[in-house]
């Protein structure tokens, strides 16, 4: 129990707290999850960064060492995003002595639902460099008609 008084509750979870060790998380609402099974245990920290720029939704995934065919990017109708792929364990011959193993492998998938503005019958992915990137383009924001009324009298 802290002797000294807070005046915005428990210190560890205020928002305007610049000490605090919760952080605000935008997005929060808009992940769906990240699955975690057996399978998926192996790559479940898949470091994925999500950015909005004024065009599109830009995500972009570290995989590296895997190809293009071994990573699925999907589309759902209810403006779901789903990134999963494999890395297959290496095959190991009978002669070999393995003194470490520390690379990963198995499945991994991450879920992300989409605000409304996502066009996503346009979704476009590249790879390059073990980096994949998703860019989800967003609908354009109509700027109002505005039409001048003159005023009589």
């Amino acid at each position: 129990m802290s002797l000294i008084p807070s005046f915005f509750g428990n210190r560890r979870s205020n928002v305007f707290d610049p000490f605090s060790l919760d952080v605000w998380d935008p997005f929060r609402d808009f992940a769906v999850s990240t699955t975690r099974t057996p399978e998926t245990s192996a790559f479940v920290d898949t470091r994925i960064d999500w950015k909005e720029t004024p065009e599109a939704h830009v995500f972009k995934a570290d995989v590296p060492g895997l190809k293009k065919e071994e990573v699925k990017v999907e589309v759902e109708d209810d403006r779901v995003l789903q990134i999963s792929g494999e890395r297959n364990v290496e095959k190991e011959d009978k002669n070999d002595t393995w003194h470490r193993v520390e690379r990963s492998s198995g499945k991994f998938m991450r879920r992300f639902r989409l605000p409304e503005n996502a066009k996503m019958d346009q979704v476009k992915a590249s790879m390059e460099n073990g980096v994949l990137t998703v860019t989800v383009p967003k609908l354009e924001v109509k700027k109002p008609d505005v039409k001048s009324v003159e005023i009589s009298g």
